[in-house]
């Protein structure tokens, strides 16, 4: 019995669909991946700046571990151990085990890798932002909910912008790493594209053009983006 991926590769747009739809695949776990990734790394950076010292220590090593660690060690690791370790804390509180997909796995590991590095680049951001305006809003009786959405927010969103703008062309190139697993994404079905027509030349040629077409599209929409932000701040 043929696979899906060669009735795929059968029917019409073929081997074209095919890369599509694995292009499709890595931009969805690059969304939910940084999506998911910023908000470790907010919460992260909150700890690191505001929290006490046992939620430091622990943030530092979850950090350092990170960035140590080679990122394929870690996506092998994750991918595999996540799961496990998701229904054996579910098993505790007395719930079943849960069939995690492998879009959710993806997500998952792709949003604790960058996560870590999202921390740093929030902390360094926030710790940018002058500390007359947050004094002034501790002065004025600000909630903290309400001081970070009016105060801190929009003060380090132009730090941390060029920051996190680098962390998703990451992100996007992270998606590749993947393959290992066995997700399907450009770079798995890139690979068995070529190895079924013997055209190595031309499905990588064309996975490039799709990565280099996702990069100039985020490229420009950051640029504007960051445009939008900087309205009134000086420039450079």
């Amino acid at each position: 019995m043929p696979s899906g991926l060669d009735l795929l590769a059968l029917s019409p747009p073929g081997w074209g669909g095919v890369l599509l739809a694995g292009f499709w695949n890595s931009i969805q776990v690059a969304v939910g991946g940084f999506g998911f990734g910023l908000l470790i790394g907010m919460a992260g950076a909150c700890g690191k700046l505001y929290g006490g010292p046992v939620t430091k220590d622990l943030l530092a090593v979850y950090t350092t571990l990170v960035r140590a660690v080679p990122e394929l060690v870690l996506i092998v690791l994750l991918y595999f151990a996540g799961a496990d370790l998701l229904n054996l804390a579910l098993s505790v509180v007395g719930l079943g085990p849960v069939n995690v997909s492998a879009l959710g796995a993806g997500i998952f590991v792709i949003a604790v890798v960058q996560g870590a590095y999202a921390t740093e680049v929030l902390r360094g951001a926030i710790q940018a932002i002058p500390t007359g305006q947050i004094e002034a809003a501790r002065a004025y009786g600000m909630e903290p909910f309400l001081m970070f959405r009016r105060i801190i927010l929009p003060a380090m969103l132009p730090h941390a912008l060029p920051g996190l703008s680098n962390l998703w062309l990451i992100t996007t190139k992270d998606t590749a790493l993947l393959a290992v697993v066995g997700f399907a994404e450009l770079t798995l079905v890139t690979r068995q594209a070529a190895g079924a027509t013997k055209h190595y030349f031309i499905f990588f040629c064309a996975a490039g053009v799709l990565y280099l077409a996702l990069t100039l599209t985020s490229n420009l929409l950051l640029r504007r983006f960051e445009l939008r932000l900087r309205r009134g701040m000086p420039a450079g």
